[in-house]
């Protein structure tokens, strides 16, 4: 989990910067606010599933990360084409997100298969 956790904290970070320069610059509120909401809820999510209670309840967290993960995209594509964010930074962020969701579906159809989860066995595959 400390890839994970690691990379979608800084991905947080990244989205935290990037509504507040759409808030600031551009004067948008309704999608910067739903695109800082999803876009940090999926580290905050991964963080829960580190104190899971049950196997199920892991996998249950990390399902939620992937559909915020999902819905950043959606929010960030939509941002990108309404000409609210340049290029660059859609694709940055973009790019990210897409890496942090294949890692995301990995982990979980990972923890599907074995009974124990450790750092160690889950493999990231973001080539895919």
């Amino acid at each position: 989990m400390g890839v994970l956790k690691d990379r979608s904290f800084q991905f947080a970070l990244t989205i935290v910067s990037l509504s507040k320069c759409l808030v600031e610059e551009k004067k948008e509120y309704v999608m910067s606010k739903q695109l800082l909401r999803s876009g940090t809820s999926i580290g905050a999510n991964i963080r829960e599933a580190q104190n899971a209670q049950s196997r199920a309840d892991f996998i249950h967290k990390l399902s939620i990360s992937q559909k915020e993960c999902d819905e950043t995209l959606y929010w960030l594509e939509l941002l990108s084409q309404s000409k609210y964010i340049k290029e660059e930074e859609f694709n940055v962020a973009f790019k990210d997100a897409n890496e942090l969701l294949k890692m995301l579906r990995s982990a979980i159809i990972t923890s599907k298969s074995n009974n124990v989860v450790r750092e160690d066995e889950v493999e990231y595959n973001t080539n895919n």
